[in-house]
C-alpha cells in the first residue's frame, strides 16, 4: 500500500508542476515572466552541481566553467547559423568535451578531493581572463565578435527548432526553460533508481568496496562529471536566451560559491533542495538589488550562516524529516524492523 501511495503522490506531484508550467504566464505579468524565466535557468545549474555533488561526491569549484562555456558556445553558434537548433546542441556539447577531458586528467590522473576543488576553480580562473582578453576586431570566431569585457551582445534567442524565423515569445521561452528543467530532474531521478545510479552513489560512499564488487570509481566519476558538466551548458544556453548577451563575468567566481550557497540551503543530496534554494536565493537577492537599501551579499552571507547553524541539512531534507514524524508510513513486512523510518517506500533516501 505504501509503494502505490508513493508512486500515486510522486504522480501528482509531477502533474501539478506541469499546471503551474502551463498557467503561469497567465498569472503574472511580463517582468515577473521574465524573473521566473531566469530563476529556472539558474534551477538547472543548480542542478548539474547537486548532482556530482550530492549523488557523485564530487565538489566542483569551477561548475560556471562548462555554464560559461555553453553560453559562450550557444552565442556564437546562434550568431553564426541564425538558428537556435544545433547551438543548442553545441551548447551541451562542448562543455561535455572539455569535462571528459578535463575529468581524464583529473580522476585517471588519481587527484585528491582538494586538488580537484582548486583545479576546477583555477580552470574558471583561466576561462574568465582568456575571454575577458578578447577585445578587438580579430577576437572572432565565424561573425560572432567575442567583444572581451563588454560580452556578446544580441544574441538570437530561441526559434521554433530548425525555423530561425519563429522566434519564442517570453511565454514560450518560460515554458521551454521550465520545461527542461523539469525533464531533466526526471531524467535524472530516473538515472539515480537504476542500477546505473546505485552504483554512483556506491563509489561516492566507498571507493575501495565498489572497485572490489567489480566497477572502475573512476570511470564512474568521470561520466557523472561529464554529465553535469552537459547540463550546466544546457543551462549557460538558457541563460543566454533569457538576456541575449553573454559576457566574461558568467565565469565569476562570486557565482561559483552562489551555486554551493543554493545548494547548501536547498539540502545537499536531494534534486529538489538545490531547485528550491536556487529560486529562494534568487528571489531575494533580486528582491534586495531592487530596494537598494542593503548589500545583497551581506544578506546572502546571513542567510547561509542562519541555515548552516539551523537547518544543516537544508530546507527539502528538513521538510522531509518532519513529514515523517508527522505522517508515519507502515513499512513492508518484509523490511527489517530496525531500518530508519525514512527509507520507505514514500520517503525514499534523496529522491526529492
Amino acid at each position: 500500500m505504501s509503494l502505490k501511495l508513493g508512486v500515486a503522490a510522486k504522480a501528482s506531484a509531477v502533474v501539478a508542476t506541469v499546471v503551474a508550467i502551463a498557467v503561469i504566464p497567465r498569472l503574472v505579468e511580463l517582468f515577473a515572466l521574465m524573473q521566473l524565466t531566469l530563476f529556472a535557468a539558474m534551477a538547472m545549474l543548480a542542478l548539474s552541481l547537486a548532482f556530482i555533488w550530492g549523488f557523485g561526491g564530487i565538489l566542483s569549484f569551477g561548475q560556471t566553467a562548462f555554464f560559461g562555456l555553453g553560453a559562450y558556445t550557444y552565442s556564437i553558434a546562434a550568431i553564426n547559423f541564425q538558428d537556435s537548433t544545433p547551438a543548442i546542441a553545441l551548447a551541451v556539447l562542448v562543455p561535455l568535451a572539455f569535462a571528459a577531458v578535463l575529468g581524464y586528467f583529473i580522476f585517471f590522473g588519481r587527484i585528491s578531493d582538494v586538488y580537484l576543488g582548486v583545479i576546477t576553480l583555477t580552470v574558471t580562473l583561466i576561462l574568465f581572463n582568456c575571454v575577458n582578453s578578447t577585445a578587438g576586431e580579430e577576437y572572432r570566431i565565424g561573425q560572432a565578435l567575442l567583444g572581451g569585457f563588454n560580452g556578446i551582445p544580441a544574441v538570437p534567442t530561441f526559434n521554433v527548432p530548425f525555423l530561425p524565423a519563429q522566434v519564442l515569445t517570453p511565454e514560450q521561452s518560460w515554458w521551454t526553460t521550465a520545461g527542461s528543467v523539469l525533464a531533466v530532474f526526471l531524467l535524472l531521478r530516473l538515472l539515480l533508481s537504476l542500477p546505473a545510479g546505485r552504483v554512483i552513489v556506491a563509489v561516492r560512499e566507498n571507493e575501495v568496496r565498489a572497485g572490489l564488487l567489480g566497477y572502475d570509481p573512476r570511470a564512474v566519476k568521470l561520466l557523472t562529471f561529464v554529465l553535469g558538466g552537459a547540463i550546466a551548458g544546457f543551462a549557460g544556453a538558457l541563460y543566454v536566451n533569457w538576456g541575449a548577451f553573454v559576457g566574461p563575468t558568467i565565469f565569476s567566481l562570486s557565482l561559483s560559491a552562489e551555486i554551493i550557497i543554493w545548494i547548501t540551503v536547498g539540502g545537499l543530496g536531494t534534486l529538489l533542495g538545490p531547485v528550491v534554494g536556487c529560486v529562494l536565493i534568487e528571489y531575494i537577492d533580486a528582491y534586495i538589488g531592487s530596494q537598494q537599501a542593503m548589500n545583497s551579499n551581506l544578506v546572502l552571507g546571513i542567510v547561509l550562516l542562519v541555515f548552516v547553524l539551523l537547518l544543516p541539512k537544508g530546507i527539502v531534507p528538513a521538510l522531509r524529516d518532519l513529514l515523517v514524524r508527522l505522517v508515519p508510513v507502515p513499512k513492508p513486512k518484509s523490511e527489517d524492523a530496525g531500518e530508519p523510518l525514512r527509507s520507505s517506500a514514500l520517503f525514499p533516501v534523496g529522491a526529492e
